[in-house]
């Protein structure tokens, strides 16, 4: 087992943590799990609901999605969720609600920003919106859009920015099983792009997802 050290962020301490050495793709945050850690961190109930509903919507949205690994696309942000609840320690009911949906509106066609609002605020679906990419664009477009939405994110706000490289980090845990077609990539792409998303910050959260994102890269590349 390989465990993620403790460090404290701010008044909040972030607690070691183990994770599966094999199969971590096959893994999953299921409902009763979640609604038990919100519970054991003592998230007020209302808060607790707006989550779990957060968490119905995303897997009715990617109910009938695959990654390339075969696994069912719903457990991608079900462990990023996972990863700001536990590995953060991150009980901000807006953050766990974007965390769970925030491909949700790149791959529903009767989603809209205005449905996440009226459902769960205002907050979570700007960090939805902000975390939302063109995922259709190909060619020359695809470079242009890729440019925008870095852009985009390093003028959006720090959670926004946290919660993508979250994404990222989990998708990197799952490159030995094939989640991408092009692994190296995809690795190139993080540290050109989206290492420089928690350039200047001193938040210790940002500066733990860059440390795993690093740890994963360099056990990937050897």
């Amino acid at each position: 087992m390989r465990g993620i050290g403790p460090y404290s962020a701010g008044k909040e301490e972030i607690k070691f943590v183990e994770l599966p050495t094999s199969k971590y793709n096959e893994t999953f945050l299921s409902r009763d799990e979640l609604d038990r850690l919100l519970r054991e961190r003592e998230v007020d109930p209302l808060g607790i609901n707006k989550v779990l509903d957060a968490y119905d919507m995303a897997e009715s949205v990617h109910e009938f999605q695959k990654r390339l690994d075969g696994t069912p696309y719903f457990w991608h942000p079900s462990r990023v969720a996972k990863i700001m609840l536990i590995e953060l320690n991150h009980t901000d009911s807006n953050i766990l609600c974007a965390a769970l949906l925030h491909d949700t509106l790149e791959d529903s066609h009767v989603l809209t920003p205005e449905i996440l609002e009226l459902n769960f605020g205002s907050y979570t679906s700007y960090l939805v919106q902000k975390l939302t990419k063109d995922i259709k664009a190909e060619g020359a477009m695809k470079e242009w859009v890729e440019k925008e939405y870095i852009e985009k994110l390093l003028a959006a706000s720090e959670d926004a920015r946290m919660l993508k490289l979250a994404d990222r980090l989990d998708t990197y845990r799952c490159l030995e099983f094939n989640v991408k077609k092009n692994p190296i990539k995809y690795i190139m792409q993080t540290t050109e792009h989206y290492f420089p998303l928690a350039q200047g910050s001193h938040n210790p959260r940002l500066k733990y997802l860059i440390k795993e994102l690093q740890k994963e890269q360099n056990k990937y590349l050897g």
